[in-house]
C-alpha cells in the first residue's frame, strides 16, 4: 500500500509519485499514519464524483490525517483535549442539513454581482500597493499578502490594523509540522480576538458582512469568521505569490498575461489548475459502502483526494504538465466541487484578474532577485506557495 507522497521534485509540480500512481488507476489503497487503511484518489473523474456524492462526509471526526506530522498533532490534541467538539459555525466541516443552513445564509453575501461590485475598490487597493513598492522587494510581503488581506478585512468588517494578529495566528494554524501547544495557543488567541470583534459589532453594527450575521449565536459567528478570515486572505495571497513565480519562470506565458487582456480570464483559471495550492487533501469519509471506478470503499473508510494530481490528469486536460494560459481550462477542481465548493471563489478570481496584469504592466522588467532554486517554498504549510519571493525590476 502507498502512503501520502509529499516531496516535490520540482517546485511548481506535484510529487512525481502521483503521476506514477495515476498511470496505474485513479483509486489506490493507502495506509494512513495512524494505521487506518483508506484510499488515495489521483484521477480527475473519481475525485469529482466523490466531491459531489453525499454518501461521503466532510466531518472531521470521521476522518484520518494523511500527513504524518498532522496525524501526530491530531493524536496529541485528542490526549490534551479529549472532550473537545467541532467549533459551531465551521460549516466547511459540516454535512447537510447543518451545512445547508450556513451555506444559504452566506451565499447571498458572495454573489457574482456583489463581488463584481468590489472590483473598483480591489483595483484601487492594487494600485496603492504598486505605488508603495520599491526595488528590490519581497512580493509576498509587499504585494501578494496585503491585497487579499485588506479586501477581506473591508468585506468582513475587520480592522486592517489588526492584520499582524490574524496573519500570525492563521500562519501557525496552517503549518503542517507545528506543535500542538502552539496550535492551541494560536487558535485561542485568534478566537479571543474575534470574540472581542463580535462584541463590538453587536454594540455598534456596521455595513460589513459580519454585522449582517448577528442573528447567529456568538460561537457560530466565531466559526464563520474564522473560516472566512483565514481562507479569504491565505488562499489568494499564495496564488498571487506562487502564480507570479510561475510566470517569472515562464516568460512567454508572463508576456501573455501582461500584454493580452483577452488572455487574463483563461490565464487565471490555468494558473489555478496548474498550481493547485491545496496540496494535501481534501478528505472525505464514506458513510456507507460506495463503489468508485470498480473499487469498493467501505463505510467508515477515509478517502484523501489529491487535487494537484486530479488537475494534472491527462484524461481530462491535454498536456496537463504544461502551463498554457491560452487553453480553455474548464472544470478544474482547485475550488472543489459539490456542496463544499469554495464560497469565495469569485472574489479570488477577481483579485487575481486585477492583480496579475497590474503588477506585470507596472513593472515590465520584473524579474527574480535570486535563483529560482533559492525561492523558499511552503512545503511545510497546508496551503502551498512561496514564503518569500525576492524580485526586482
Amino acid at each position: 500500500m502507498t502512503t501520502f507522497p509529499m516531496r516535490r521534485q520540482r517546485p511548481l509540480d506535484p510529487p512525481d509519485e502521483f503521476g506514477v500512481l495515476r498511470e496505474q488507476g485513479s483509486v489506490h489503497r493507502m495506509t494512513y499514519p495512524d494505521g487506518h487503511e483508506g484510499w488515495l484518489v489521483t484521477g480527475y473523474g473519481a475525485a469529482r464524483a466523490i466531491l459531489a456524492d453525499n454518501r461521503f462526509s466532510n466531518r472531521m471526526e470521521f476522518q484520518h490525517q494523511a500527513i504524518p506530522a498532522r496525524a501526530a498533532i491530531a493524536e496529541q490534541f485528542k490526549k490534551q483535549m479529549p472532550e473537545s467538539k467541532p467549533q459551531p459555525g465551521m460549516f466547511l466541516r459540516m454535512d447537510p442539513p447543518e451545512h445547508t443552513r450556513f451555506r444559504k445564509l452566506l451565499t447571498g453575501q458572495f454573489t457574482v454581482r456583489r463581488m463584481k461590485g468590489l472590483e473598483p475598490r480591489i483595483a484601487e487597493i492594487t494600485e496603492e500597493r504598486l505605488d508603495a513598492m520599491t526595488a528590490p522587494a519581497d512580493l509576498v510581503k509587499d504585494f501578494a499578502l496585503p491585497i487579499p488581506s485588506l479586501v477581506i478585512c473591508e468585506l468582513l468588517g475587520v480592522p486592517y490594523e489588526d492584520r499582524e494578529t490574524f496573519q500570525r495566528d492563521s500562519a501557525t494554524l496552517l503549518t503542517l509540522d507545528g506543535d500542538v501547544d502552539s496550535l492551541i495557543a494560536a487558535y485561542q488567541d485568534l478566537a479571543g480576538y474575534l470574540y472581542g470583534l463580535i462584541a463590538k459589532k453587536r454594540a455598534q453594527p456596521d455595513e460589513a458582512l459580519l454585522s449582517g450575521l448577528l442573528d447567529l449565536e456568538d460561537d457560530e459567528l466565531l466559526g464563520v469568521a474564522f473560516l472566512l478570515l483565514i481562507a479569504g486572505h491565505e488562499t489568494t495571497a499564495n496564488m498571487l505569490g506562487l502564480g507570479t513565480f510561475a510566470l517569472l519562470t515562464n516568460p512567454g506565458q508572463l508576456a501573455l498575461m501582461r500584454d493580452d487582456p483577452s488572455a487574463v480570464d483563461n490565464g487565471v483559471e490555468e494558473l489555478l489548475r496548474y498550481l493547485t495550492i491545496i496540496h494535501a487533501g481534501p478528505s472525505r469519509a464514506a458513510l456507507e459502502d460506495v463503489e468508485i471506478e470498480g473499487h469498493q470503499i467501505k463505510a467508515g473508510e477515509t478517502v484523501t483526494l489529491s487535487l494537484p494530481a486530479a488537475n494534472r490528469d491527462p484524461a481530462h486536460f491535454e498536456a496537463p504538465d504544461r502551463l498554457d494560459l491560452t487553453r480553455a481550462t474548464t472544470g478544474h477542481l482547485t475550488f472543489g466541487h459539490g456542496i463544499h465548493q469554495c464560497l469565495g471563489q469569485q472574489l479570488a478570481r477577481i483579485e487575481m484578474r486585477i492583480a496579475f496584469p497590474a503588477l506585470l504592466r507596472r513593472f515590465p522588467g520584473l524579474r527574480l532577485a535570486c535563483a529560482p532554486s533559492e525561492v523558499p517554498m511552503r512545503s511545510d504549510m497546508a496551503i502551498y506557495g512561496v514564503h518569500r519571493l525576492p524580485v526586482t525590476w
